[in-house]
């Protein structure tokens, strides 16, 4: 879990799942979206698959990523009962 809320800690990282709520993205049109380098980008990308809030699907060159909404729920159900304790 530590995993997680350090990849959640990041405002680029939590625009970049906002972004993703949209619809699948590839990295380049992520990239788009910020005045950062691609690089830069995938480094968030990376840290948010070892998070398992993304995950990359290849289609042809281009890898696709999307909202891994599991991992998501998961976290939800987490807060609501750490609140209810």
């Amino acid at each position: 879990m530590n995993t997680l809320f350090k990849a959640l800690n990041d405002k680029t990282r939590r625009e970049i799942l906002e972004l993703l709520k949209k619809g699948d993205m590839t990295a380049g049109d992520i990239a788009d979206q910020f005045s950062i380098s691609k690089p830069s980008i995938s480094h968030h990308l990376d840290l948010l698959k070892q998070a398992d809030l993304v995950v990359g699907t290849r289609q042809g060159q281009y890898i696709y990523y999307s909202l891994n909404m599991s991992v998501l729920e998961e976290v939800i159900k987490w807060f609501v009962n750490f609140k209810d304790n």
